[in-house]
């Protein structure tokens, strides 16, 4: 544990020499890869859903269930 305050040092020293960049002052994304991006994080998220949903069947189960309900009482 005794390297944790270099770690840190590095971290910050890493962040002073690349500041935030915000994405209205220069828009070094384009829109495609800005999608492309979004289109593997929501597979990532959708897949993780998935797993979760296996090890915890009973969970899985109950949510189905309450997510089945409130389709059924949701009203136009």
């Amino acid at each position: 544990m005794p390297d944790l305050p270099e770690r840190a040092a590095s971290r910050a020293k890493q962040s002073s020499q690349n500041p935030s960049q915000n994405p209205s002052e220069e828009p070094s994304e384009t829109e495609a890869e800005r999608r492309r991006r979004r289109a593997r994080f929501l597979r990532e998220l959708a897949e993780a859903r998935e797993l979760r949903d296996r090890v915890q069947p009973r969970r899985a189960k109950t949510a189905r269930l309450r997510h089945a309900m409130r389709m059924r009482t949701f009203r136009w």
